[in-house]
Parts: C-alpha cells; sequence; structure tokens
C-alpha cells in the first residue's frame, strides 16, 4: 500500500480548486467546453500532475475536450504558478474520468435485473 504524502494531496486539492475557474474565464479554445475536473493526482516529487475530467456528450466530444485541454496545459501551467506558491508547479497531463459513465451503467444493470426479477414468479 503506498504512503500517503500530505503536501502532494495538499498540492493537488490546491490545483483542483483553481483549474476550474481558470479553465472557464481564461481558456478560449471551443473545443474545450463545461467540464468537470473529478480528481487530481499529483505525484510525490510534485513534477508531474494527472487530472481527471467529465464533460457531457458524446465520444467526439470528449476527444476535441481532451485535444484543447492538452493544448492549453502549458498555458493552465503558467496560471496556476501565478496564483500557487510553489517553486515548481506540476506538468499538467489530462485524463477522460470515464468512472461516472461506468457507475451510470451499472445502476442500469443492476436496475433492469431488478425489473426482470419482479416479472418472474416467487418460489416458494
Amino acid at each position: 500500500m503506498p504512503k500517503d504524502f500530505p503536501r502532494a494531496r495538499r498540492v493537488a486539492d490546491q490545483i483542483q480548486r483553481e483549474l476550474p475557474e481558470l479553465i472557464r474565464q481564461e481558456v478560449k479554445d471551443p473545443r474545450v467546453g463545461m467540464l468537470t475536473i473529478t480528481e487530481v493526482e499529483v505525484n510525490r516529487d510534485m513534477e508531474f500532475a494527472k487530472v481527471y475530467f467529465t464533460t457531457l456528450g458524446g465520444e467526439a466530444e470528449h476527444a476535441a475536450c481532451l485535444q484543447g485541454l492538452q493544448r492549453a496545459s502549458g498555458f493552465l501551467r503558467t496560471q496556476l504558478s501565478r496564483r500557487m506558491q510553489l517553486r515548481v508547479v506540476p506538468k499538467l497531463s489530462f485524463v477522460y474520468d470515464r468512472s461516472v459513465e461506468r457507475g451510470i451503467e451499472l445502476s442500469q444493470l443492476i436496475d433492469a435485473a431488478v425489473a426482470e426479477d419482479a416479472t418472474h414468479p416467487k418460489d416458494e
């Protein structure tokens, strides 16, 4: 089990608070629309940050948003360095978070199984 690194966790939390505001106010790329930052993971030497996000829409919109975020990652890193008091701001890499979609799919499967079970007569 990996150790918890409190400073890396605090930096990740700060990035998670600052990044949505920066994206909403500063990024002018039309591919980057409404998105939610679900999690930020910073490695312990604080060189890299993996930013997980979700968007509404189809697969094409997810891919376009990812391209827009990757293109704006240097700009976002620069803006984060101005807002955060860090010597080195981690390099940002963006990853589309499929956990929300997967949760919805599993919930639908459970609902379908319960509905199908209700149609069968009870065994006594």
